[in-house]
């Protein structure tokens, strides 16, 4: 044999190793392939009806907010009711006191007046029953 037909065997030998490792390869390559088209149609026919309800969802967010914001100001002049409503139950609350303790003062003078005035009546009645 010649140095040229050494030289096409050992090509011929290589290539044949060459086409060996690349079979599984490229049947690894295709099956791969096979699984990304299967994972690309459950994607699309699960994923529209999510992103479906997503908008959906997203909407009646968008309407109780927009409800909300409307209802803010009720709640603002409810508070502020609320407030005004303490302290006028506040004044209130001082104008009892103011008056509990005049009228404890004045039953406090009416009972001493009463008092005094029963000592110097049972005083002028021993006095002119005494005479």
């Amino acid at each position: 044999m010649s140095l040229t037909g050494i030289a096409l065997i050992i090509i011929a030998v290589a290539f044949c190793i060459l086409v060996l490792t690349l079979v599984p390869a490229i049947l690894a390559f295709k099956r791969t392939t096979e699984s990304v088209t299967s994972l690309s149609e459950m994607i699309k026919t699960e994923l529209k009806p999510t992103l479906q309800e997503l908008t959906e969802v997203l909407s009646e967010l968008k309407t109780v907010g927009g409800g909300i914001a409307e209802h803010t100001d009720d709640v603002l002049h409810f508070m502020s009711a609320l407030g005004e409503t303490g302290t006028n139950l506040q004044t209130i609350n001082q104008s009892v006191g103011v008056v509990t303790n005049i009228l404890n003062t004045t039953s406090v003078w009416a009972t001493g007046a009463k008092v005094a005035g029963k000592y110097m009546l049972d005083h002028y009645l021993k006095k002119r029953g005494g005479k």
